[in-house]
């Protein structure tokens, strides 16, 4: 008898527990956003009157990957997928949100100015605070320290800054990039933490930006590179970034650039033609390689020239300053994101014609689809911590 109450004890206290070993010490969060406001029926972005945005957060160190939680929070499809951030401590999360229902008329959309804090830490996750941020809020990102958060307002032509202490994100000043039609989609910290880089594909320039503290100005330095620079990734080797362009929407062969960060100002050195529309690029952890989304006409009507009935998830190898092609898989429609796992192994893509993260295998030659996760919107937001 003793030892039955004993063992009915010990498994009371692990029931108990039970909501404070949901992430373990080695996992390796990514977070989608996803829009349930809007889906695209045959080629047209159509509105939802009572759809809800939702975030769902994986453990991608685990194989297969594994939702550990989700929040309702706002998201959204308009933006880079780089509309998420994650502490490089892995204990908070944000996520912008650049259109919202209209409240006078929910078939419609309107500019949002939120984001939303998310606590990773949290049991179970949650959402402790919604920040005011610039008009259109798309691309963010922590800075190497963790302690300053910038964000691309493509609908007012700023940069918000913030300033972070805990899990505490506070609005102290923007900047304004001088043109209120320059589109900033996304800003990245180089990894000294003393310059960034923000896309404009509104006037089609990449601007530098200049750090001291929480005092962030633009240098007037920037780059042109492309038609609608848009999706921006930084090595974490520190010596270059790449960033694709949306291009003119017609069907065309769209490209990705490299910039050389070593050079004062940084100068883009390469430009490689990867198909229509790539929407987002990231890089792996250890810098080796860059993965390209290619929507690849999947968003466009079936009677479209240009439609085809899958996209893309290229890889290629980053030697110097140059890509060289390794790979590449057909996934699902309309897609947006991609997050590498830290060991370079598995990678998590955004379909959203599909509602859903496919995840694919990388061997270092090949790439293939190997499993899904279902989520309750269109996934348009992914991002892991930045190390």
């Amino acid at each position: 008898m003793q030892i039955c109450i004993a063992r009915a004890r010990a498994l009371a206290i692990a029931i108990s527990l039970l909501p404070f070993l949901s992430i373990s010490a080695d996992a390796q969060i990514a977070v989608s956003a996803n829009d349930g406001k809007v889906v695209n029926q045959d080629g047209k972005n159509v509105t939802i009157k009572d759809g809800q945005d939702t975030v769902t957060i994986i453990d991608l160190g685990l194989l297969p990957p594994k939702v550990i939680g989700e929040v309702k929070a706002g998201a959204s499809v308009v933006g880079v997928p780089q509309s998420v951030a994650i502490a490089p401590d892995e204990s908070i999360a944000l996520v912008t949100a650049a259109l919202k229902l209209d409240p006078a008329d929910p078939t419609k959309t309107i500019d949002d100015n939120k984001m939303a804090v998310i606590d990773l830490k949290a049991s179970p996750i949650a959402v402790i605070a919604t920040v005011e941020v610039g008009i259109g809020p798309s691309g963010v990102s922590f800075s190497p320290d963790g302690k300053l958060v910038l964000v691309a307002n493509r609908a007012g032509g700023t940069v918000s800054v913030l300033t972070v202490a805990g899990k505490t994100v506070t609005p102290s000043g923007s900047v304004d990039l001088g043109n209120a039609k320059s589109g900033p989609s996304h800003v990245a910290f180089l990894r000294d933490g003393k310059r960034a880089l923000v896309t404009r594909d509104g006037d089609h320039r990449i601007s530098v930006l200049s750090i001291d503290g929480t005092k962030v100005e633009d240098t007037k330095q920037f780059m042109v590179g492309g038609f609608r620079p848009y999706s921006l990734a930084i090595s974490s080797k520190g010596d270059v970034a790449v960033f694709g362009n949306q291009g003119g929407g017609q069907g065309d062969l769209d490209v990705i650039n490299v910039v050389d960060l070593k050079q004062n100002p940084p100068r883009i050195v390469d430009t490689i033609s990867v198909g229509q529309t790539p929407e987002g690029v990231s890089m792996s952890q250890d810098g080796a390689y860059v993965a390209v989304t290619v929507m690849n006409g999947s968003q466009r009507a079936k009677a479209h020239h240009a439609y085809n009935d899958h996209g893309l998830v290229k890889v290629y190898r980053v030697e110097g300053t140059k890509l060289t092609y390794v790979t590449e898989a057909k996934v699902g429609g309309w897609g947006q994101g991609v997050a590498w796992s830290n060991d370079g192994k598995t990678l998590l893509f955004q379909a959203m014609l599909t509602k859903e993260l496919q995840v694919l295998g990388f061997d270092g030659t090949t790439l293939k689809v190997t499993g899904s996760i279902g989520v309750p919107g269109g996934p348009a937001g992914i991002r892991t911590a930045e190390r």
